[in-house]
């Protein structure tokens, strides 16, 4: 995370799950006379091309029994189906502009590394790696296999398929990959994009264990895009996938180098430790790219930075709630207000801390119901909202009240049966309300608060306050929305936030980064 000035935490380093495709006149006015001609024309190819394959593909596991589709595809069905597939998928990326793909380096064979990782991963046209490695197969969502001509893609290359909502689901996936990697060349190279998401290039996020787990060794591999125009980048905020598909077959052509490092082979230590490999791996390959590598997740559809297992998200819920009320023209008086008349609601019994956006109007004194939608966007996926998120979160940045009497409030809402205790699953609401994002590790934290029993309103304000990490998380990442702003001063006038703690709005996250 990055430098305070009292309202946001700045990253500390490139926001890379963001890319925005930005066109002067001249190029937009290119883009628009070429893609006129180019687009129908490179669009209609790939999907000729794709609907050629469609059939294919499903010949060559057609007529086996589940227990032969368990096995690696050998003999005929192999050395007929797979050239085919591969000049098939090789003439769709030609269509779509990639004329050229540049390679440097030599791709190691089996043997030497059972699997290759690669990064970044800008997006779906990043799938074009596939045709210099032999399509080697891969790990997809599970979902997938339902789509047109994809799923019987995901088929042909025998994938391990893995649902995202289902906990085994993923288990059987990792089972599933640790035998492959290790089958000692039963099972043919497999490919993997570690970071599991994509982004803008700008920096490495932190690589998911799994290509790790088995402990083998693994190739790295870098995807570079030398063009002018960056078209291909699809993430999680700015251009959309079409649009960068629309851009990219605008152009006369794009290029793409695979660059293919050293193997690397870990360690005993690295082997006992996927998360340690993985993050060397991490390290060897940002420095390669000279892009920074960052301890940057996206959890749960939320870009947050890693600190003593909290989920620090990078563009604060919170903030951006307060930002809202304030755009709409609601005041510091109103805010409070509405916050009163939220906790109010929290407090009155049963489940009435749920809320829809048509009832968020009138609890926050909002003009329109638009608004009301935009921030249950912030903490919901579907139409109701958890008030006591939006309560906890919001206060904690507004500098209304103390932490302290904050957290007693907070305690109190998720202690649901006043027993003045919270069990592990409580724990981890109460601090994903604080935080404004869910909270899925907090298990360190929790050990730190339960020293006697399950931790207490007391034992967690102690740790929160005390604690090396989390006193820097509560200092820094939950200051006041405007510095300034709740000050009190005390008889020396120096300035003291609510909880009593001597405010620097320019001290920087980055101090506890890795602390823990």
């Amino acid at each position: 995370m990055g430098r305070r000035d009292g309202r946001q935490a700045a990253p500390e380093y490139p926001h890379p799950f963001t890319h925005q495709l930005r066109l002067s006149s001249s190029q937009r006015i290119r883009g628009i006379i070429l893609g006129v001609v180019l687009v129908p024309l490179r669009i209609t190819l790939a999907a000729l091309f794709f609907l050629i394959m469609w059939p294919l593909a499903r010949l060559r596991l057609a007529g086996l029994s589940e227990e032969e589709r368990s096995r690696p595809v050998t003999g005929w069905r192999r050395w007929l189906f797979h050239p085919i597939i591969w000049l098939l998928s090789r003439a769709v990326f030609f269509s779509l502009g990639f004329l050229c793909v540049k390679v440097k380096g030599r791709r190691a064979d089996l043997k030497e590394a059972p699997v290759l990782v690669v990064a970044p991963h800008s997006g779906f046209l990043d799938m074009l790696v596939l045709c210099p490695t032999q399509l080697a197969t891969v790990v997809s969502r599970s979902e997938n296999t339902s789509l047109p001509v994809i799923g019987a893609l995901l088929e042909f290359n025998q994938s391990v398929l893995v649902s995202r909502k289902d906990p085994e689901s993923r288990k059987k996936a990792i089972a599933q990959i640790t035998e492959r990697l290790t089958s000692n060349g039963y099972w043919p190279q497999m490919l993997m994009f570690p970071e599991g998401t994509t982004t803008n290039g700008s920096a490495l996020i932190k690589f998911k264990p799994g290509a790790f787990l088995a402990g083998v060794p693994v190739q790295p591999v870098l995807l570079h895009y030398p063009n002018k125009l960056d078209t291909v980048r699809w993430t999680y905020n700015g251009t959309t996938w079409i649009e960068a598909l629309l851009h990219t077959t605008s152009q006369f052509y794009t290029h793409m180098t695979v660059e293919y490092l050293p193997v690397y082979t870990p360690s005993q230590e690295e082997k006992d430790d996927p998360n340690l490999y993985a993050d060397n791996v991490q390290k060897l390959m940002a420095k390669a790219l000279g892009v920074p590598a960052t301890d940057y997740v996206m959890e749960g559809r939320v870009p947050v930075s890693k600190v003593g297992g909290l989920s620090l998200p990078l563009k604060s819920p919170a903030r951006d709630t307060l930002s809202l009320l304030h755009k709409y023209g609601l005041g510091a008086s109103e805010v409070e207000a509405a916050l009163t008349r939220m906790i109010d609601r929290c407090q009155s019994g049963g489940q009435e801390w749920k809320a829809s956006a048509e009832e968020l109007v009138s609890i926050l004194g909002l003009p329109e119901k638009q608004m009301a939608i935009a921030i249950c966007g912030l903490f919901s996926k579907d139409d109701t909202v958890d008030l006591r998120q939006i309560y906890v979160s919001v206060a904690a940045v507004s500098g209304f009240v103390s932490f302290k009497s904050l957290l007693g409030t907070a305690f109190t809402l998720f202690d649901g049966e006043g027993k003045g205790s919270l069990a592990a699953v409580e724990f981890s609401d109460l601090m994903g309300a604080l935080l404004g994002v869910p909270q899925y590790h907090t298990a360190e934290l929790y050990s730190e608060a339960s020293h006697k029993g399950l931790p207490t309103e007391e034992d967690l304000l102690r740790v929160l306050t005390t604690h090396p990490t989390y006193q820097r998380v509560v200092n820094e990442y939950l200051q006041p929305e405007e510095a300034g702003s709740q000050l009190s001063y005390l008889g020396n006038g120096k300035a003291v936030n609510n909880n009593g703690k001597m405010q620097n709005c320019n001290r920087t996250l980055s101090t506890f980064k890795k602390a823990d």
